[in-house]
This record gives C-alpha cells, sequence and structure tokens, in this order.
C-alpha cells in the first residue's frame, strides 16, 4: 500500500533469528528506515548489513560495566555492546548512540555523554522519562518508577526549549518524549479521534497485532494480522476506533480541563499504561508539566522579544539569552510588550548546522551574498562568499512558504558581537519584509518619510538621489520615520507611510504612521517646483522601480502590480525638483 519508511525496533529486534531477512527485505523495499538495538547480538555479518543507508541507533545503559550491567540485568552486556560499536565501525556503518538516562545511571551522564562522544559523532539522549508496564506487575512497575528522574532533569534533558514550541518545529517520535500536541483532545473526549484522523504511522507487534501508535497496548484495540489483511486493519478496523474508547468523566474533570495541558506530555496511552484506563491522569506528568510551565514563563522574560512593524508584530526567539545591546538601540522604539494581531515568528540559532543535514531544495538563484532554495512549502537563503573556494556555510535562513515562521541559523559568534542591525541578522531585513508585506497589500521602498501635522509625506529614490538631505531640511517641522526604507501600504481608509529601523545617513527612526499626502519622487536641480504626475503609465513604471524585490516570484510580482494599480490610482504624485537652499520647505507646508 505504499509504506516507505520503517522504524524497527523491541524489544531487541535481534533476538529475532529471521531478523537479517527482515531487515534485508525492508531496506531492499522502501526509501529508508530506523532502527533501535542495544548492540549486543551485532555480528560482523550483520555489522556488514547495516552499512546501508539508514538511522541506526544504539543504546548505551552506563558508561561502566558495572553500571550498564546493573540497568540491563545481564552481566556482560556492556563488553557485548562495546563489541557491537567495533564491529558497525570496522563495517563502515555510521550509528546514532542513544543514551538512555535514568536514576540509577544518572551520576554517569556526562561520562556517558564523553563514551557517545569517542564512540561516534552522532549521539542523542533517548526517552527521558519512563512510563509503566501494561503487565500490571506492581513489583516491576513500583522498579521503574523508582527509576523515574526528577521534573527538572527530564526537561533540561529533553531539551525542552521553549523555541521549539513556539516555532511549531518540535516532533512526537516513539523514543522521546510525545510533543504536546499529541493527544490533545479538543472540546470532547473522543480520546484517539485526533490521532487516527492525521494518523500516517501503524504499528506492528512481534505477534502479528497491529494499531496506529506503538503505545497502545489494549488488545482490543489491537488488529490481528493473522486472522485478516493489513487493508482491513488499515482501512477498516483502525478508523472504527475513533470513537470506541471515551474519556467520559474522569477525563473531562481532569486532564481535559486542566490549565496545564498544553504543557503537559499526557496522552491516553500513558493513562492506560499507569493506571489500566485510558482516561486516568498521571501524577509524574502533572509535576513535570507544572515544571514545564514554570521554565517556559521564566524563558520567554529572557529569550523572547518582540516587535511592531507596520501593523505586523515580529517575535523574535532565540536559542540564547538577550542582553540589552544584542540589538541595535534603534530597535527599543520598535519593541512591544507582546504578540499583536498579524504576528511572524523567528528563531535565532546557533549554531549553522552541516548541510550534509539540511534538506535545501531545488537551487533558484545563486549570487552572492545569496543560494537561495525552494522547497513546496519553504525558502532556504543560504549565505555564501563570493570566492567559490570558500565551502564555509555562514549562514542559512529556512522560512515557511508565506516567511511567516522562520529559523535563522548563524555562528554564535555573530550573536554575542551585539548591537545587530537587523532583527534576522543579515545586513538587512529585506529577504523578510519585501517577502510579507505584498501579501497585507503593502511594500518596502526606497524612500525616506516624515510627518508633518498629521500627515506623512513620502520622499521616493534610489541612493544619491537626495532622501537624507530631503529630512535634513524638515527636521525641524516634523517626525523623521527613516531616510532609506519605508513601508507604504493600504488600509481600510486609505493608504498609509510606516517607518523602518532600515536607516541610511540619519540615524532617527520612529515606528510611527500616518496617512500619505502625498508620494514624490526626487529629482536635484537648481530650483524647487511640485510637478504633478498625470500620467498613469508613467506612475505605475516609477512606482514599481522603486520597491524593494527579493526573490521575485509570480504570485509576488502578481501582488505588487495590483498593489501598485492602487497607487497609482489613489495616490497624489509628484515630480520633486529640489535645491539644498531650503526652499522647498515652505513649497512642501503649502501642500
Amino acid at each position: 500500500m505504499g509504506c516507505q519508511a520503517w522504524a524497527i525496533s523491541g524489544g531487541e529486534p535481534m533476538l529475532r533469528p529471521d531478523f537479517a531477512e527482515i531487515f534485508d527485505y525492508i531496506t531492499r523495499k522502501s526509501v529508508s528506515y530506523s532502527l533501535n538495538t542495544n548492540g549486543t547480538l551485532i555480528t560482523p555479518e550483520i555489522a556488514r548489513l547495516l552499512t546501508r543507508k539508514g538511522n541506526k541507533m544504539v543504546a548505551l545503559y552506563g558508561a561502566t560495566a558495572e553500571v550498564h550491567d546493573q540497568v540491563t540485568r545481564n552481566p556482560g552486556s556492556f563488553e557485548a555492546t562495546m563489541r557491537g560499536f567495533t564491529y558497525l565501525k570496522e563495517a563502515g556503518a555510521g550509528f546514532t548512540v542513544q543514551i538512555i538516562p535514568m536514576a540509577a545511571n544518572y551520576h554517569q551522564y556526562t561520562k556517558m555523554l564523553a563514551l557517545a562522544e569517542s564512540l561516534s559523532p552522532r549521539y542523542r539522549v533517548g526517552s527521558s522519562w519512563l512510563f509503566l508496564s501494561a503487565c500490571r506487575s506492581d513489583a516491576r512497575n513500583l522498579e521503574i518508577m523508582h527509576q523515574r528522574l526528577a521534573p527538572a532533569v527530564v526537561l533540561a534533558l529533553d531539551d525542552a526549549n521553549p523555541a521549539a514550541e513556539l516555532m511549531d518545529t518540535s516532533s512526537c517520535t516513539e523514543m522521546t518524549l510525545k510533543d504536546p500536541s499529541c493527544g490533545i483532545v479538543e472540546g470532547h473526549d473522543r480520546l484517539f479521534a485526533s490521532c487516527i484522523a492525521a494518523r500516517r504511522d501503524f504499528h506492528i507487534d512481534p505477534y502479528g497485532q497491529m494499531s496506529f501508535c506503538c503505545f497502545i497496548k489494549d488488545p482490543a484495540l489491537r488488529f490481528d494480522l493473522r486472522k485478516g489483511s493489513f487493508r482491513q486493519a488499515w482501512d477498516e478496523f483502525i478508523p472504527a476506533l475513533a470513537d470506541k474508547v471515551r474519556g467520559g468523566r474522569e477525563y473531562t474533570e481532569n486532564c481535559g480541563s486542566c490549565a496545564l495541558r498544553h504543557d503537559c506530555h499526557w496522552c491516553a496511552v500513558y493513562g492506560y499504561l499507569e493506571h489500566g484506563r485510558f482516561s486516568a491522569k498521571v501524577d509524574y506528568l502533572c509535576q513535570v508539566a507544572t515544571e514545564a510551565r514554570r521554565i517556559k514563563e521564566d524563558w520567554k522574560l529572557t529569550h523572547v522579544r518582540y516587535y511592531q512593524i507596520a501593523g505586523i508584530t515580529i517575535q523574535v526567539a532565540a536559542d540564547f539569552s538577550f542582553k540589552e545591546d544584542t540589538f541595535a538601540p534603534k530597535f527599543n522604539k520598535f519593541r512591544v510588550e507582546g504578540p499583536g494581531e498579524d504576528t511572524i515568528s523567528l528563531r535565532l540559532c546557533s549554531p549553522v548546522p552541516p548541510l550534509s543535514e539540511i534538506r535545501l531544495g531545488q537551487e533558484v538563484y545563486r549570487h552572492a551574498p545569496w543560494a537561495i532554495y525552494r522547497q513546496s512549502n519553504s525558502w532556504a537563503y543560504q549565505v555564501i562568499s563570493p570566492d567559490d573556494s570558500d565551502s564555509e556555510l555562514h549562514g542559512l535562513a529556512i522560512f515557511q512558504g508565506d516567511h511567516g515562521r522562520g529559523n535563522i541559523y548563524r555562528p554564535s559568534k555573530i550573536y554575542e558581537k551585539g548591537n545587530l542591525e537587523s532583527l534576522t541578522t543579515f545586513p538587512s531585513d529585506q529577504i523578510l519584509l519585501a517577502r510579507v508585506f505584498p501579501d497585507r497589500q503593502g511594500c518596502y521602498l526606497h524612500a525616506s518619510g516624515i510627518i508633518i501635522d498629521g500627515k506623512g509625506l513620502l520622499f521616493v529614490g534610489h541612493s544619491e538621489a537626495g532622501k537624507s538631505t530631503m529630512l535634513k531640511m524638515l527636521r525641524e517641522h516634523g517626525e523623521i520615520l527613516c531616510d532609506d526604507r519605508i513601508i507604504l501600504r493600504r488600509w481600510p481608509d486609505g493608504f498609509r507611510i510606516h517607518g523602518t529601523w532600515s536607516h541610511g545617513e540619519l540615524p532617527d527612526v520612529s515606528p510611527a504612521g500616518a496617512p500619505l499626502r502625498a508620494m514624490m519622487f526626487l529629482e536635484k536641480a537648481d530650483a524647487n517646483q511640485l510637478i504633478p504626475i498625470t500620467n498613469k503609465v508613467e506612475l505605475l513604471g516609477q512606482t514599481l522601480s522603486f520597491v524593494i524585490r527579493p526573490l521575485t516570484t509570480a504570485d509576488w510580482w502578481e501582488k505588487i502590480l495590483a498593489l501598485a494599480d492602487k497607487i497609482t490610482n489613489e495616490v497624489p504624485a509628484y515630480r520633486l525638483r529640489f535645491d539644498k537652499s531650503g526652499g522647498v520647505v515652505d513649497l512642501l507646508k503649502q501642500l
């Protein structure tokens, strides 16, 4: 039926005598696979088989044989795992070391990290908290509970970075804490309806029982593939489960109405494993959620800032703590307390990931300093050197298709130097602003602007046209918005101009906006003269020539052309010829 990716796990999958046969079949028939193993049963023959490209994760339960074997209850398992690592290296099969932290080995956590780094360039932390066993053995589950780590430790190990939540980049995988969105039930008590509706995965256990989630242990929710077909399970059995499990009063009065629900990793499967009831809350997860909320609120104070420009709020979340001088002082004027009605999001990340770990998509542009790539719903901007021999990745920005969300990857030294001149950390923010405003009937212009008596005057021109000179002469008569970049945006009551932080010669900037009285195209001359532009075709061409263009696409042009047509029909426009005598001030006051 088209399955292209497989996750092979256990228990220990290599306990099966037919493991090699299964692995060979799956990897020949699919696009990708992942494998979880403890490594003890890897032989030279299996290691050679594992050279097939895929994600191999080998578990590590301690940094020494004493601790490792105490956890596994299997004397000699540490030595066997190390031997498995050796076979993989000798065969050239790349692998990821997966550290499994718990109370019995956490005192060795630093040493486990060091050992993992010595074994492979790739390592990760596995499940940072332990769910109970569906066998319902009180003795076994009591042992598991004793191995659980403190909530603060769980969140630290799970790298519970609130930036990931703000940017909606976290994911739900088999071997990590479930994403907070996994298991969320909105407005009803059908506990698995949303999971089943959005399902892309299935799980088959060693006995041929299939369901929609690897954590489902209730026999009533698993389909016996020895008595029916996969297609029956996928098309009929699993969809029929959507209404089968209801939370009832226990759910609605507890997890279903809890204020911490979106900070909690609770899922109905964990309620079942903990108490034998899908609707039951898990006290341990309540503690983790309470700690997560506290961390999130503290984190937001130091890692998130908001800036507003022309009606758009830009949320900037960083993996590091902001300092007073992280951004240049000019941004203080644009800073606001929180999100607005129209908010876009940036996340500042470090370090820059290796190119081998990134899917950039199809290259559509290359000219230093940018190489630009496109996938179906994302754009990637790679900072490149004009020197072709320089292969270093100096920076990377990945935006969703509408540029409403973006991750910025830069070397830490960029952030540390402070006084950044743009929120995206690049020379300017035009790759963002020139993209997002056409969707909002706006454009980013080569222009300077000022508000005089509540009305906006817009002076349009390229470098050396006199944009800064004009504002110097008008400085005493109004509020300068910016001398180099202005946003022109059409609102329900007409066109308004808005200040930006992208200034030129004059440091004066303002987040203010005002109704646009006139748009003037600058021409240096020996006298001051204001000449109306009545030719609509001429005005259209003039306007378009001063719009700042990102990588232009057909949809961008369509929006800009529609906006420019409205500008030519609704905005008074002039050619402004001026000298440096200051006489132009009286001319503009009359206007």
